[in-house]
């Protein structure tokens, strides 16, 4: 496993970071096409139809989220999708049968408890019930 993690480290296919002011200004490229897809969705209320502002403001979401995924962050973010998706193919999920056997046992350790704490919160309201009838 752990060489598995320094070969990651060593491979080429590892993309070199971006420079600080690249990556601020793909930021702040990013927060501007949201603004302005924002304000672009207020102004045209009049002019254009809701299916149409809905379209320009997905498409200018797009935009701004292929800006965020060439900064450093959102390298890292597509690398680290990219692994669990790797992850996700080598689980082995359990098999019906198995599914359902650990289903009900689940259920019955639970009723199982939940009528051991009955029992035990009986016991404890007869024993106040019977504590607080006295009379000295």
């Amino acid at each position: 496993m752990a060489l598995d993690i320094d070969k990651k480290k060593l491979s080429p296919e590892i993309e070199t970071e971006k420079s600080k002011g690249l990556n601020t200004f793909l930021w702040l490229l990013a927060t501007f096409v949201v603004v302005l897809t924002a304000v672009g969705n207020i102004y045209f209320v009049d002019l254009f139809s809701t299916a149409i502002r809905v379209v320009g403001v997905v498409v200018g979401l797009l935009i701004a989220l292929g800006f965020l995924a060439i900064t450093n962050q959102g390298t890292k973010a597509r690398r680290f999708l990219k692994d669990a998706r790797i992850e996700l193919r080598r689980i082995v999920w359990p098999t019906r049968p198995e599914t359902t056997q650990t289903t009900l046992i689940v259920m019955g350790v639970t009723v199982i408890v939940s009528l051991i704490l009955w029992g035990f919160d009986s016991i404890i309201v007869s024993l106040i019930t019977f504590l607080t009838d006295l009379r000295f």
